[in-house]
């Protein structure tokens, strides 16, 4: 039997720490090694660590230098062939961990496993589908992100490339992810493996300025190495565009909507067909800059000749930002579901009863 170590750290996140691991206490896995490493929280969360101390392999509570450093102390730690880890927000899908399994004994030669995931809110109801695909090391390059607690790893390549690298805070996973593409092969799965909780103190919302300078500090260390810079020198507009329109995405769901047209249009300059990949969220961008610099133009250079155009001008201005003032992720969410991504997740599957789990685990 296959032994799998599973690693979470955790940071004063007591509000969802309790659900993560009762997703993976609950795989069902025979021969589970599963570590919990504490930054020193302050919330409540040892409490519930100590509640299911029995169940762990080992567990800690002490400062460290942030997520990366806590996730290597695990990594350390670890025994099996097949290792993870789960931020103590995120959630495992039924079954995930064995169908990880069986993917990597089927394929020796593969180095690592990814699923597809959901993004959910914090009250456990769920936002997106997150559809991945077999992107590969080119993929990876051109920052084809893949929702990191979907993805499993054999232990022995996970050493050969080397553990987190400390200085990223941001795309410490898709570095890694890089490093063992270079090794071993990487193989995608078709399944839900995991739920990513969205919420106002994750990352990717809190911080998202941080994402687009460590994308670039990424493109800049892979082209000082020879396999990776010669793809991209083959390749060099569509990837550094690919980079811009990251750095734009994160920017705009940081609510910088200005700095994120400049990042669209970097890419845009670099190589149209990349950055128009997102032309909804560009055109998101826009009109939340719109909306205030129309309103300041007609303000500072008023016409008489134009009265009913700027009465209507200024009906849709009130009406964008009075929805903006409401919830500003309403607007992204609304063109991501409706105007990009309409096919949505059914309810109506093996999921239905996990999700009302997720929101209340008393179910």
């Amino acid at each position: 039997m296959t032994r799998v170590s599973i690693i979470t750290p955790s940071y004063n996140q007591v509000a969802f720490l309790e659900h993560t691991i009762q997703s993976v206490l609950s795989q069902g896995i025979p021969d589970l090694e599963y570590i919990i490493v504490d930054g020193g929280s302050t919330d409540g969360s040892i409490d519930i660590i100590r509640k299911y101390a029995d169940h762990l392999a080992w567990w800690v509570a002490e400062p460290d230098a942030g997520q990366a450093d806590a996730i290597n102390k695990g990594f350390r730690r670890a025994t099996g062939e097949v290792v993870a880890w789960l931020n103590s927000d995120d959630l495992y899908a039924p079954g995930a961990i064995a169908q990880a399994i069986a993917v990597l004994e089927k394929n020796p030669d593969t180095g690592m496993v990814y699923g597809n995931a959901v993004s959910f809110d914090q009250d456990g109801f769920p936002l997106n589908d997150l559809i991945f695909d077999d992107w590969g090391l080119a993929g990876l390059l051109e920052f084809k992100i893949i929702c990191q607690p979907a993805v499993f790893m054999r232990r022995a390549v996970l050493q050969g490339a080397g553990y987190l690298n400390t200085s990223y805070h941001f795309l410490l996973d898709h570095e890694l992810w890089l490093r063992m593409a270079r090794i071993a092969g990487i193989r995608h799965v078709p399944e839900v493996w995991a739920f990513a909780r969205h919420h106002a103190d994750a990352k990717n919302v809190a911080q998202a300025a941080g994402f687009g300078r460590e994308a670039f500090k990424i493109l800049e260390w892979a082209q000082s190495q020879s396999d990776l810079g010669m793809i991209i020198e083959h390749k060099r507009k569509p990837i550094w565009a690919a980079a811009h329109r990251f750095n734009a995405r994160y920017l705009l769901d940081g609510g910088v909507a200005w700095s994120a047209i400049k990042a669209y249009g970097s890419s845009l300059r670099l190589h149209p067909a990349t950055a128009l990949k997102e032309w909804h969220r560009i055109l998101f961008a826009i009109l939340s800059v719109l909306g205030w610099g129309v309103w300041v133009i007609f303000i500072i250079e008023p016409s008489d000749t134009n009265r009913r155009l700027q009465w209507l001008i200024w009906v849709l201005i009130i009406s964008i930002n009075f929805i903006k003032w409401i919830n500003y992720a309403g607007i992204r969410f609304i063109i991501d579901k409706f105007l990009w991504q309409p096919a949505r997740s059914s309810l109506d599957d093996p999921r239905r009863d996990f999700y009302f789990r997720v929101r209340d685990p008393t179910l």
